[in-house]
């Protein structure tokens, strides 16, 4: 099914919208926490719902590996495997080509598993098939991710192989009509920080024709100033009509300044690792828990978000339970900053809405600059 965003604010570039799925609908600005093996840390699909979380993330590479395709399949695809009924996305494992260094030629990528050293081959093809029977509600095509600062030669040849298996995977989903109607795929912009090559990939992936289009490349060791530039050309060119995924970003500087370039989607696993180390999102900035001055604090985490999971418990005993290794730590602190999260994307969305997206977008300067 194409994938269309209904825009009901534009504030400058920045967009509040509703993009519209086979499953249903969901809002944008939109964040989209990361369950990589079938769940995010320390959470389940119940809390997921009581956060008001509307897309999860899963992680093609790893669920093909544990517990496998045909398992998950079986099981009934994701939704049911993890009884969740609202939007998942899978990557394709593009990512890992950046990660795990993969042998990679035309055809495709070999991957050594990470959990018993087996190798596995990875096309184009084979990553729109293992989406497909993982259920996903948007699936990713496989793409080459390399560092923001390769060579040349590196980045031109990521860019060929980019729009190669770009065209490879769109004709092998649209070759399947039941999977066309079930679900959305999206096509990925590469290039780097060089801006022709981000404008050529931008171009070639267009011409080919998907549900939405993705930025990938971008957030991945290069500086901010440096990646704002090339995310500006590509979302320029986007589609009006579409959504727009930023891949791979969750601070609240960068969530913020893509926005304001017209980007619709983003994700990280940046706020649940964050939490697992005691460092928390607040109203005031980071607040690492574990410092000592906060051992007989009474004082709530966030005192200006009462609708915080965790707004029961005093900041010196969430601290406790971090200091004694205890694995609930892991679990409150992470549905505190998930909340966070969220609260911020829904109070950037009305900012969008009422026409005061620039004085938000100072206030969050001023306050996360320095954190």
């Amino acid at each position: 099914m194409k994938t269309t965003i209904t825009l009901d604010a534009i504030d400058g570039a920045a967009r509040a919208g509703r993009v519209h799925t086979a499953r249903g609908t969901f809002t944008t600005p939109c964040f989209m926490p990361v369950g990589t093996r079938g769940a995010v840390r320390h959470l389940a699909a119940d809390d997921l719902e009581a956060l008001g979380a509307d897309v999860v993330l899963g992680n093609t590479y790893h669920l093909m590996l544990r517990p496998g395709v045909d398992t998950i399949d079986a099981l009934g695809g994701l939704h049911r495997f993890t009884d969740w009924d609202g939007h998942i996305l899978t990557d394709s494992g593009g990512y890992q080509i950046f990660s795990l260094a993969p042998k990679v030629d035309d055809d495709g990528a070999v991957f050594r598993s990470v959990y018993d050293g087996s190798s596995h081959r990875l096309t184009p093809e084979g990553a729109v098939d293992v989406q497909r029977r993982l259920g996903a509600d948007i699936q990713m095509v496989l793409d080459v991710c390399p560092p923001a600062k390769a060579t040349a030669p590196v980045m031109r040849t990521a860019v060929d192989r980019t729009a190669l298996w770009a065209r490879r995977a769109r004709r092998q989903f649209t070759n399947d009509e039941a999977a066309v109607d079930r679900q959305s795929q999206f096509g990925i912009v590469q290039g780097g920080l060089d801006l022709a090559l981000r404008t050529e990939s931008a171009e070639r992936t267009i011409e080919i024709g998907f549900d939405g289009y993705a930025v990938g490349g971008l957030s991945v060791g290069e500086s901010r100033a440096e990646m704002l530039p090339p995310l500006a050309t590509v979302a320029a060119m986007l589609p009006d009509d579409q959504p727009r995924y930023f891949m791979g970003l969750g601070d609240p500087i960068g969530m913020v300044e893509v926005v304001a370039l017209g980007v619709d989607m983003f994700d990280c696993v940046l706020p649940t690792r964050l939490a697992r180390h005691g460092t928390l999102l607040t109203s005031g900035g980071r607040l690492n828990i574990k410092r000592a001055e906060f051992a007989r604090s009474d004082d709530p985490l966030d005192p200006l978000l009462p609708a915080s999971p965790v707004a029961r418990y005093s900041r010196g005993y969430l601290r406790h339970l971090l200091s004694v290794d205890e694995p609930t730590a892991g679990r409150l602190l992470s549905l505190h900053n998930l909340a966070w999260v969220f609260d911020f994307v829904a109070r950037m969305r009305q900012a969008i809405v009422d026409g005061r997206f620039e004085s938000f977008r100072r206030d969050v300067h001023e306050v996360w600059a320095a954190s």
